[in-house]
């Protein structure tokens, strides 16, 4: 029985300040993200989505919203795909390339591969997967949607397809309002695919890797013998 479940990071957001907002609340999509939102419903909302799952931050809700009326489903709310923290939460993004000369902020920078300044890899997975493995059996048969955030997603990626941790984040395929499907043959992951339903909205500072499909499975890999 074949099952997809999309990990969908959310819209753009409303940041005048340019902050480093993490898990902070009251964080909205700007009105672009908001369009955003709305051309993923008209992309995707004609599919087979039985299942919506939001983290609960505004931002990831507000997502989730035009897809959830075209499908006439409620949201349910999971901690598990919460943004991932980081000692960097409110501080503004310039404040990224300034850290070397910060020497209060050095004790967190010692190790890449953790990372030593958040959340570390291994438990974002550690809650994420999990939640995707139960959206995967509550929508059995059909698909469903989880509304997170990039790090979380992009990582949980690395892990299914046994890739390391460490990696550039400017380099993350997971742009704005994108989709990672992870399908399912009965409770076996056989592929990962990933695609832009509001690719042709997305700023050009925002898009890492050019790449623009209103499908939900253009680029597809293929997982052999992933569980």
């Amino acid at each position: 029985m074949k099952t997809t479940v999309h990990l969908l990071r959310h819209g753009e957001v409303h940041n005048p300040k340019g902050i480093l907002y993490g898990r902070s609340p009251g964080y909205h999509l700007s009105e672009l993200g908001r369009t955003m939102a709305e051309r993923v419903a008209e992309r995707i909302g004609h599919r087979d989505i039985t299942v919506i799952v939001s983290s609960p931050l505004e931002r990831a809700q507000e997502t989730a919203s035009p897809l959830a009326a075209a499908r006439g489903l409620e949201v349910r709310l999971d901690d598990r795909v919460l943004e991932s923290s980081s000692v960097f939460e409110g501080k503004p993004f310039r404040f990224r390339k300034s850290v070397l000369r910060s020497p209060h902020m050095w004790r967190h920078m010692w190790n890449p591969f953790r990372p030593s300044w958040g959340e570390p890899y291994a438990e974002i997975v550690a809650r994420v997967w999990p939640a995707v493995l139960d959206a995967r059996k509550e929508a059995e048969g059909h698909e469903a949607v989880i509304v997170s955030h990039q790090l979380p997603i992009w990582t949980t990626r690395l892990s299914a397809e046994g890739r390391s941790f460490l990696h550039d984040p400017r380099k993350r395929h997971c742009t704005l309002a994108s989709l990672t499907s992870f399908t399912f043959e009965d409770e076996r992951l056989v592929s990962i695919g990933y695609s832009e339903p509001a690719g042709d909205l997305i700023p050009v500072a925002d898009r890492h890797k050019a790449f623009s499909s209103g499908g939900v499975e253009p680029d597809q890999n293929e997982i052999g013998g992933a569980g």
